[in-house]
């Protein structure tokens, strides 16, 4: 959604070159600095790599599954999947990963996020920044988006909505 839609402004620019350097980076800084010469438990760094492939596999199922049908609905991957018609002559997918959230592959993120945190411990909230920014990140970028598939969509997106009752994290929000 970002370029494509927002264009390349202040908010790309800024995030694309102070922001993501500084977050991506953080965890990094803090283990180097507070946490050098301590080793993680095997269970723990297994329990951490498993965050971190089923967010992968969340974002990655639930994009695959969407670029599938964009590119053809006819697939037999997607072909069973239910839809509901828009009177834009398109199908919005209500079953599938995008049956459990709206924005599904922004929660497989969201939890991508949480993995790279976890290494460092529990001690201080600081490693934890990325993973809290990124959720009010998400939920700008899902409030936006909503808004254009409200405009684009009309009475169309309230009955999706109706079916797909939560918008990133399933049963919660």
């Amino acid at each position: 959604m970002d370029i494509t839609t927002d264009g390349f402004g202040f908010m790309l620019v800024f995030g694309d070159l102070a922001w993501v350097p500084f977050t991506y980076s953080l965890q990094a800084r803090y283990l180097v600095t507070f946490k050098a010469g301590k080793d993680l438990p095997i269970p723990v760094v297994v329990w951490i790599v498993i965050v971190k492939a089923v967010g992968m596999a969340i974002f990655r199922g639930a994009n695959g599954q969407k670029n599938k049908f964009r590119t053809n609905p006819n697939d037999p991957a997607v072909k069973h999947l239910k839809t509901l018609p828009t009177e834009r002559g398109t199908q919005l997918l209500i079953s599938g990963w995008w049956g459990i959230a709206r924005h599904v592959n922004y929660f497989g993120d969201w939890v991508m996020a949480w993995s790279w945190c976890l290494p460092c411990g529990f001690d201080h909230i600081i490693p934890y920044f990325y993973a809290i920014y990124f959720a009010g990140l998400l939920i700008h970028r899902e409030m936006r988006d909503e808004h254009a598939c409200k405009i684009k969509y009309g009475k169309d997106w309230d009955k999706y909505c109706k079916k797909v009752p939560y918008h990133i994290v399933p049963f919660i929000y």
